[in-house]
């Protein structure tokens, strides 16, 4: 899923020479597949998530600490399944359909302008802050396996 949640985060090069270049014609071409398949990927892993939560060695902190990590880890499970669901609103829509991987889910049809402008709305400042999750995350990991040497990265495995 972080290779795919990469992949997906190349769409950010579209917004230079409005993607006239390699990563806007080859990479962001794949993004509504590649999204749908996130989402098909994202919930159960946030089901298998609230399922084992009480089962995962935690490391010892404060308090604080634990509500934070906790905090930072709905916000990137919302942030990973609102952000599908909002580029899937702009494609419906907008009345262009829905397809996965050229198989067609959702045939172009009328346009729905509240789910249209819904997906509109939210798309693009969700994946921002999903950006910014991300490296928050990355940090995190790497502070822990290599500042307080807890072994954080050899539990996420």
């Amino acid at each position: 899923m972080a290779i795919l949640v990469i992949w997906q985060m190349m769409k950010f090069f579209d917004r230079i020479n409005d993607g006239e270049h390699w990563v806007g014609q080859v990479l962001a071409s794949w993004h509504i597949s590649i999204g749908v398949l996130l989402l098909l990927l994202v919930l159960p892993r946030i089901f298998w998530a609230l399922r084992n939560q009480d089962n995962r060695p935690a490391a010892p902190e404060a308090p604080t600490h634990r509500a934070l990590t906790k905090a930072g880890h709905a916000a990137l499970y919302i942030a990973m399944a609102l952000l599908p669901i909002t580029g899937i609103s702009i494609m419906i829509g907008n009345g262009y359909g829905l397809s996965f991987f050229g198989l067609e889910l959702v045939p172009a049809g009328t346009d729905i302008p509240w789910l249209a402008s819904f997906g509109g709305a939210l798309h693009s400042p969700v994946a921002w802050v999903l950006a910014a999750l991300v490296i928050g995350h990355v940090v995190m990991a790497l502070w822990h396996q290599f500042v307080r040497k807890d072994g954080l990265l050899l539990r996420m495995a």
